[in-house]
């Protein structure tokens, strides 16, 4: 006989603790976690840089908004056209718009809007109120304010056609 006692390999006794290792550190990560960091902050910038772009380029839009406000609380409606001719000279070139009078102008106010709400709604009263000054006298406050929604509905919604360009 021996005189170590032979110990039952499936004995209690023979387990020990198990080790743990460390956790892993917060800091720094792995470098997937880094490259995916990095093109979400491109991602981010770029997105930044579009939205002030858009912004700045859409500032003609709010200044032509302002000025619709103030013709309706002032209830000049003559003035409707004038501001969407301003508008239209802020954006589109010059040659193409300077010379628009009459339906060629409401015209052109359709198909960059996208409507037909200047030569077959209510922006047709645009005509009478900007060439003939009583008019607004005989033009109801109702058309009258159809009108001016139909101008500020252009000055949100207008697109500038690639064929004939934009000035900025």
């Amino acid at each position: 006989m021996s005189t170590q006692q032979e110990v039952d390999p499936g004995s209690l006794s023979r387990l020990h603790d198990i080790v743990v290792a460390d956790p892993a550190p917060f800091w720094p990560p792995a470098p997937g976690w880094i490259a995916v960091l990095a093109v979400a902050l491109l991602l981010l910038a770029a997105g930044a840089v579009a939205a002030a772009l858009r912004w700045r380029a859409n500032a003609y839009r709010r200044a032509a908004s302002r000025e619709l406000e103030r013709v309706e609380a002032a209830q000049e409606w003559a003035q409707l056209s004038e501001v969407l001719k301003r508008t239209a000279l802020a954006t589109f070139p010059r040659e193409s718009v300077a010379g628009l009078t009459g339906t060629d102008w409401l015209a052109f106010l359709d198909r960059t809007g996208g409507t037909r709400d200047f030569t077959e709604g209510p922006g047709r009263a645009l005509t009478t109120l900007a060439y003939d000054p009583r008019a607004a006298e005989r033009v109801s406050d109702d058309d009258a304010r159809a009108a001016h929604r139909a101008c500020t509905a252009w000055v949100q919604r207008h697109r500038v056609d690639r064929a004939e360009g934009a000035v900025r």
